[in-house]
């Protein structure tokens, strides 16, 4: 059987009616992720007050698990159970609910409540769980044996898997090794009648014969004689007392003496010195794999908080591989947390679950607008750089490193830093811009509500001035442009006027837009060429203020291997470029059609567009160069902000929680 949903009200952050959490799970594994806050530890918390734990660890319901610290409010967990087999049936037999058709499957449900019910001893508030069965638990209470069957395994973050592991009364090896049938029905009894080999005994037969030596170990038989002649001198005539030395409990029933001598066994890997935190780990989790494997009738269900707790990288990849072929093969039902892209990487995507303000949006196909296509991609493309999606407060998509590297910074630069906000940038490398954006979206807003999540995808516009296919090469000083049709560069002529231009820039807009996404297409050109160009202002003029910047950090890019060779210096870069820009700039003029600034800008950016210049390189240059200006004062906050171009800075406030429109309710559900 499986967990197949989950409810929980008025507990921790989860409130009750349109705010209780409510999550459905699908047999294997589940991983829960999202921002610190979330609810992702609530989550986990609720089942193991609603289920229990393997390890026999009593939960005290504290005033902090009441939603608010509303101690008057009832907590209600509610878990469904589907999937069930003969076994499950035959355990719960008492506690399933059946449909109304006689084909429907049987499923158990488990309610647990807990309220306040007055001031018991020492004076503290009185707070008994309840768990009762059926839909609306109105079924009959759960009987505590049965309840024994329903405990999950639990693995808690920042655990100590060498303590856990090491002998002691009820250890979790023990455990593993009292459900391994071959433990208990390998090998032979002792006898000391029969010439037997050691290796032929069982665990109990290993155990009788270690007592029987311990008897008669000659140390052990001096020292036993000489306490059977003081206890004769201390004893009556008529007595004759004789005492024994045996190993504790070895006269106890043989299920008790057999868990006696399994826990008395440290569980250990081979090796020098001691081990680290994280091959430890590694060995808790095989022993528990392997315990819930071997399970029949209990519940097979594991729950791991922060998996990749003391694992380098590569090892987090196995463990999330490992535990997932094993949901898969050996029917076991495992929910983790995490926090790691590296982790969220690995997990098929549909096995995800995004909490978010205390609600869950899966990522399971038919959850979420993206479609099998798009499944498929992001199975290839979505790598570790890319997970950290799944943990951000806003999420910036761009389709090049020039954006990824310079997006920061500029963001910085205005006063809406990345970081403080918890912005993360994924870089698609032009391509899957759309699909990346459907994670967000979901299929029912009505029933799952949104994920309110900004995200904002940007990309260029991709039509050029009608002076620039000459500056930049495209065609030949007195020759007739191509055909349409037979290139794949745009330049403005090609639509009839502004108008056209303005619902092509809002068609490329709305591909990748709806909910909380929205696509930022650039004002002009590129990137490079819009920073050149600047935004339009009131006059429909363009002030260019920045394609000096540019032009510097162009040519700090094309001169980067001899200056990092040590042939040149920056500062002899940068003192040549900016001659060369006022060269450059004295010699514009307006021509075909396009103003003075628009054929400035295309000068400077021809250099990228002919592939002379690395972007990237050029992105980076241009980011030390601008924080350089803005630290010494010459270009401030306010003023840099006006520079930029407005799409730029209407995606990056919009991701940072500023007004660059944020749907609302019936906006997105218009959507």
């Amino acid at each position: 059987m499986y967990l197949s949903s989950l409810s929980i009200e008025n507990f921790r952050c989860f409130g009750a009616g349109p705010a209780r959490f409510e999550m459905k799970l699908k047999p294997g594994l589940t991983a829960l992720v999202g921002e610190n806050e979330a609810g992702k530890t609530a989550v986990i918390d609720a089942l193991r007050f609603a289920l229990g734990t393997t390890d026999q660890e009593w939960f005290r319901i504290e005033d902090s698990d009441f939603y608010g610290g509303q101690t008057t409010l009832e907590i209600r967990i509610a878990c469904k159970f589907e999937g069930l087999r003969p076994q499950d049936r035959r355990a719960f037999v008492e506690y399933l609910t059946y449909g109304e058709k006689p084909t429907e499957e049987p499923v158990l449900y488990v309610n647990w409540t807990a309220k306040d019910t007055g001031i018991g001893r020492l004076a503290r508030p009185y707070r008994r769980p309840e768990v009762h069965s059926g839909k609306d638990g109105k079924g009959p209470t759960m009987a505590p044996e049965v309840r024994e069957l329903l405990r999950a395994t639990y693995l808690r973050p920042l655990r100590d898997a060498e303590q856990a592991l090491s002998a002691g009364r009820g250890s979790r090896l023990s455990q593993v090794l009292l459900h391994t049938e071959q433990v208990r029905s390998s090998g032979v009894g002792y006898s000391p009648d029969e010439d037997l080999d050691p290796d032929e005994l069982n665990v109990l037969g290993i155990g009788d014969l270690a007592n029987a030596l311990l008897g008669r170990q000659q140390g052990i038989v001096d020292v036993r004689n000489k306490i059977d002649t003081h206890l004769s001198e201390l004893s009556l005539r008529s007595d004759s007392p004789r005492s024994s030395i045996k190993v504790s409990g070895s006269t106890a029933p043989s299920e008790v003496r057999l868990r006696n001598l399994l826990e008395k066994l440290d569980l250990v890997l081979d090796g020098t010195g001691k081990l680290g935190l994280g091959s430890n780990n590694l060995l808790f989790m095989a022993c528990e794999l392997l315990l819930l494997a071997q399970e029949d009738e209990r519940n097979k269900l594991l729950l791991i908080e922060e998996p990749e707790a003391h694992l380098h990288a590569q090892r987090q990849l196995q463990v999330m591989t490992f535990l997932q072929n094993r949901a898969s093969t050996e029917g076991i039902q495992i929910i983790i947390t995490t926090h790691s892209p590296n982790l969220a990487s690995a997990i098929e995507l549909d096995s995800l679950v995004m909490v978010h303000q205390g609600r869950a949006f899966s990522m399971s196909q038919g959850e979420t607008e993206l479609s099998a296509s798009d499944y498929r991609f992001l199975t290839r493309f979505l790598d570790v750089t890319k997970a950290n999606l799944f943990f951000a407060r806003g999420v910036l998509i761009v389709e090049g490193d020039a954006e990824a590297i310079l997006g920061p910074t500029l963001a910085r630069l205005i006063g809406r830093d990345f970081t403080e906000h918890g912005v993360s940038i994924v870089n698609v490398g032009g391509v899957g811009l759309r699909r990346y954006a459907r994670i967000f979206q979901r299929k029912n807003v009505t029933l799952d509500g949104q994920l309110s999540i900004p995200v904002a995808c940007v990309t260029d516009m991709d039509v050029m001035p009608d002076c620039a296919p000459l500056i930049v090469g495209k065609v030949a000083e007195g020759t007739s442009w191509p055909t349409k049709s037979s290139r794949r560069w745009r330049a403005k002529r090609d639509l009839e006027d502004e108008a056209a231009l303005a619902l092509a820039r809002e068609a490329k807009r709305e591909k990748a837009s709806g909910q909380y996404v929205k696509t930022f297409v650039s004002d002009e050109w590129t990137l490079e060429y819009d920073l050149a160009l600047g935004p339009r202002d009131e006059n429909h003029h363009f002030p260019g203020a920045l394609a000096e910047d540019v032009f510097v950090a162009a040519c700090l890019a094309d001169n980067d291997d001899a200056i990092n060779a040590g042939q040149t210096t920056v500062f002899r870069t940068v003192r040549k470029a900016l001659k060369e820009f006022a060269k450059l700039k004295s010699a514009v003029s307006p021509r075909d059609g396009c103003s003075s600034a628009e054929v400035l800008a295309s000068k400077v950016y021809a250099d990228f567009a002919k592939g002379g210049v690395s972007k990237p390189t050029a992105a980076q240059y241009l980011a030390e160069w601008l924080q350089r200006k803005h630290r010494k004062g010459r270009l401030s906050s306010s003023i840099l902000r006006e520079l930029l171009p407005k799409y730029l800075v209407d995606a990056i406030e919009y991701v940072t929680g500023g007004s660059a429109g944020i749907p609302n309710e019936d906006e997105a559900d218009d959507d």
